[in-house]
């Protein structure tokens, strides 16, 4: 199992803006994150709707954290690409596998109890913590 490709670029691209603690454009993004500018412009795109990085137009625009880095977690950032984390489709509302009794197959508890620890952990971990001193 892997997080996807996107979901490694978001973090590149957060902990890009985390370190350098200032307003960037996209281009150099890109660049410090070997990220093509089109993939790093959709992943800002998703990165500003969900509040965890702010957008500027202009001559002096770019990008910039919204929050400190303290603030922002590897599981914000992944579940801002990927959705809400679950180990199998079978945890989510839309999915009806018709196993075991009243809709709830053997293995169900067992995911659910899986994806609440990851999701625990990733959330544990801010983008402080990854920053050099």
């Amino acid at each position: 199992m892997q997080i996807t490709l996107e979901s490694d670029y978001a973090v590149r691209i957060v902990s890009c803006l985390a370190e350098s603690k200032r307003r960037m454009d996209a281009k150099t993004i890109s660049e410090q994150t070997c990220v093509t500018l089109r993939f790093a412009l959709k992943i800002l795109r998703k990165l500003v709707a969900s509040g965890i990085i702010k957008s500027f137009k202009g001559t002096q625009g770019g990008y910039e954290l919204a929050k400190t880095p303290q603030e922002i977690s590897l599981k914000d950032v992944i579940e801002t690409v990927e959705g809400k984390y679950c180990l199998s489709k079978c945890l989510s509302d839309s999915y009806d596998c018709n196993r075991g009794m009243s809709g709830i197959c053997r293995f169900q508890k067992v995911y659910d109890e899986i994806s609440s620890e990851v999701e625990k952990k990733l959330a544990s971990y801010t983008f402080d913590m990854f920053m050099d001193t």
